[in-house]
Parts: structure tokens; C-alpha cells; sequence
């Protein structure tokens, strides 16, 4: 599957050539991760670190926008990652993996047992752990390539991936010489790379097509891409259909839709490519009814349509993950889901909080909601704290703790708050740990 990269510098989206030429500028990242994240993992690296641009705190020019992206889509990082505690946060602020280039590796290793930075590598592992660790192993004419590119140790890339492979659960291998010229990777690099290692690889570089894509994909290498998808050599919807395993599934891919609030299963159906196509087109699910032989967008009888936020294959590439905003029961019945017969959403966090911003957006007569203003809300709030520490016993403290949540919520809406801001927050103070 394809990785979109965003690539930092200056404060601005950028693409260089072979890692130095601008060859475009932008400042749209935010619609940018946006639809990069509907169809695959982003990936936001920050060139001004790689390169050493930094203050005495290790931020950048491009730090706040950096920070601002972590918890937009599925985002891996990059880009001068020279410490522990710098990897640390970098979790905990949202990113889902770190990418490690020249501080993973020695500048004038001796011998093969010195061609890593273990100590640094032990550590960062012991504080993160493998799993969220992605090593650079990126190549300038087969050696591997450090310091932003500027500079090459005598390591061969084979032997350097081999040992790297140790310590994450990733390689992202660059071929640098092919980065943003557009003509395609060194495939027989990637395929050699690929046979060497077991952990998953991921291919950056001068990929400029869709067959070199779907070719990758074959040899189970995923690709990171940047200047195929700026300059439209590449469509990321394309990108993806080809990329599924058609043959395995006899050309229907099994689609699950899952609420995007409350992470329910709502109901499973069966895409052609035809269906994923006209899904991306219209922005709403659509499936292949095997029963009647023709397409069918759910809710176009019910108005009950799934407005689709991101698509994910899973590791098989033989079934689909949608992320779906519905508007009603996604059952036929007429129950919120096909795996059960309640005919309303459960109620979450999320679904009291949606609730209370219709009342006050769209204020009905008689709604208390709406007529609580900043002072009255805080007044209930202190309130509701007070007595849920006087309940006595457990449906006591189930009563007072469902009005304190109510009006927390209320308060937080008021704020411009929501309940993924403070989800955010716990995970971040998780992730510190």
C-alpha cells in the first residue's frame, strides 16, 4: 500500500531532488493529510531536523505545523531524531511510529559489530519498544546514506538492513539517488532488500507509477511517496484498488464499515472495483449485491447513507476497513447494526456530546441545554463534583456521575472542546510514562 509523505522545511510542504533541489512549495498540509489519510498511513517528516537545523530544545521552523499533523490520520515521523526523549514525545504527542536515519548508525564503524548505534538503539527500544520503531536505511549508490543525504558510511545496504532489522519493526529503504527525479526506483535493490529481511519494508524514491506500485506490492514491499502524488503521476485511489489481492478474493473484497464515533461494527457487504470507485467518486459506501447482481450504495432507498472518512486494507490485502460517519441504522431491520437489533446508537461519550451541540446549534423550545451559559455551567459543574463525593453507594454514584459527565461535557463544547481533545491528552500522559 502507498504511504503519503508530507515533507517539512522552512515551515512549508516541500519536494526536493535527491534531496536537495526544490522542486515545489506548498502550505495546504492540513487538506493535504486530510486525503492523504482516507486512503493509507502518512507519513510527516521534518527535513530541517534531518538536516540540523535546530534550536538548543531540538524544535524547528517546522515544529508547531509538525506537531499539529501527529494526530490527524495514522502518521509515522521523521527527521533528526537523535535522542530518546525526542522519540518519546513524538509518541506521545501522536505519532504512531518514529522513523531513526543517521542516529541509528556510526559515522566510521570498524567492523560489522560496530556498524550500528546499539547503545542508542538498546535504549529507544527499552523506551518505546520495537514495534513503534522504523530505521532508515536509506542507499546512495548501495552504501548506506546518513546526515541528510550529505554523507555515506561503508556499510552496503544488504548488511546494514540485516543488522537494523534487530531493533524495529520496519525499513524504510530510499534510494536516493532516485529520490524526486521521477523515473522510477531500483527495483532489483528492493527486490534484493526484500529477500534479506523479514520485517516489513517500505520503498521511497523515484517511484513515478502505478504498475511500479502494484509491481512493489507483489513483492510485499510497501511504498512511501511524495513527488508521484504532488505532480499527479499518481492517484492514491488508483493506488490503492490496485494494490488489494482481487485474485485471492475472486474480484469481492469484503467491506466492513465501523462507526467512526463509537467504533462499532455496523454491517459487512462485498465491493468490485467498480463499487471502490464509485465509493471514492461519491464519498458514500458502496457494495456489489452477489444476490442481485449490480451495485448498491447503502441508504439510497433509506437515506441511511455511510459518508466514508478513511479506508484501510489489512495486512492480507484481501478485506477492507471502512470508517464511516452514518446517518441512521445501518441495518436493513432497521437496528443501528447488523449484529444487533437495537434501533439506536449506544450511547457514548461522543453521541452526548453531539447531542448537545445540536441543542445549542439548533436550540428547541423548552431545551434546558440551551439555556446554560459559561457561569451557570461551572456553578454545575462544582455542584455535581460536590455530590457525587456525598453518594452513597452504587446507583448513587452511577446518578451523580452521569449529570457531572452531562455537564463537563457541556462545558468542554463551550470551550471548543471535544472528547478526543481529552482522549488525546490521557494518551499522551500514557505515553510520558
Amino acid at each position: 500500500m502507498v504511504i503519503s509523505s508530507i515533507d517539512l522545511k522552512g515551515g512549508h510542504v516541500v519536494q526536493l531532488k535527491n534531496g536537495k533541489e526544490l522542486v515545489l512549495q506548498r502550505d495546504d498540509a492540513d487538506a493535504l493529510i486530510k486525503e492523504f489519510d482516507k486512503y493509507g498511513e502518512v507519513a510527516v517528516i521534518d527535513l530541517d531536523a534531518a538536516m540540523g537545523n535546530t534550536n538548543p530544545k531540538g524544535d524547528t521552523v517546522n515544529t508547531p505545523l509538525l506537531k499539529s499533523l501527529l494526530r490527524k490520520g495514522n502518521v509515522r515521523t521523521g527527521g533528526g531524531v537523535r535522542s530518546v526523549k525526542r522519540a518519546r514525545e513524538l509518541i506521545s504527542l501522536g505519532a504512531e511510529k518514529v522513523i531513526i536515519g543517521s542516529s541509528a548508525w556510526k559515522k566510521n564503524p570498524e567492523n560489522n559489530s560496530d556498524v550500528l548505534n546499539t547503545e542508542f538503539l538498546d535504549e529507544l527500544v527499552a523506551a518505546i519498544g520495537k514495534q513503534r520503531i522504523i530505521i532508515g536505511v536509506d542507499a546512495l549508490n548501495g552504501k548506506i546514506a546518513v546526515k541528510g543525504w550529505t554523507e555515506t558510511i561503508d556499510v552496503p545496504l544488504i548488511e546494514g538492513a540485516k543488522l537494523a532489522e534487530e531493533y524495529c519493526s520496519e525499513l524504510l529503504f530510499t534510494c536516493v539517488e532516485k529520490e524526486g527525479c521521477m523515473q522510477g526506483t531500483n527495483l532489483e535493490m528492493a527486490k534484493e532488500l526484500r529477500a534479506a529481511v523479514s520485517c516489513r519494508v517500505v520503498v521511497a524514491g523515484g517511484v513515478s507509477s502505478e504498475d511500479e506500485i502494484e509491481t512493489l506490492e507483489k513483492m510485499h514491499c510497501d511504498v512511501q511517496l511524495g513527488m508521484a502524488l504532488y505532480t499527479n503521476k499518481v492517484s492514491l485511489k488508483n493506488a490503492f484498488v490496485r494494490c488489494l489481492d482481487w485474485q485471492k478474493t475472486g474480484g469481492m473484497i469484503p467491506v466492513i464499515a465501523q462507526d467512526e464515533r463509537s467504533r462499532e461494527v455496523l454491517m459487512m457487504g462485498y465491493a468490485n472495483r467498480e463499487a471502490l470507485e464509485k465509493t471514492f467518486e461519491t464519498g458514500k459506501l458502496t457494495f456489489f449485491s452477489r444476490s442481485r447482481n449490480t451495485l448498491w450504495t447503502k441508504g439510497e432507498t433509506s437515506g441511511h447513507f455511510l459518508d466514508v472518512v478513511k479506508l484501510r486494507a489489512d495486512c492480507d490485502r484481501d478485506t477492507i476497513l471502512a470508517t464511516v460517519k452514518p446517518n441512521g441504522g445501518a441495518c436493513h431491520t432497521g437496528s443501528w447494526t447488523c449484529f444487533t437489533s437495537a434501533p439506536d446508537e449506544k450511547s457514548t461519550l461522543e453521541r452526548l456530546y453531539a447531542t448537545i451541540s445540536e441543542r445549542f446549534a439548533n436550540p428547541k423550545p423548552g431545551s434546558y441545554t440551551a439555556t446554560l451559559d459559561n457561569k451557570r455551567v461551572r456553578e454545575k459543574v462544582e455542584e455535581e463534583a460536590e455530590e457525587i463525593c456525598e453518594a452513597d453507594g452504587k446507583d448513587e454514584v452511577i446518578w451523580e456521575a452521569a449529570d457531572l459527565l452531562y455537564f463537563v461535557s457541556v462545558l468542554m463544547y463551550k470551550e471548543g472542546i471535544n472528547w478526543q481533545d481529552v482522549y488525546n491528552e490521557l494518551d499522551k500522559r500514557h505515553k510520558e510514562k
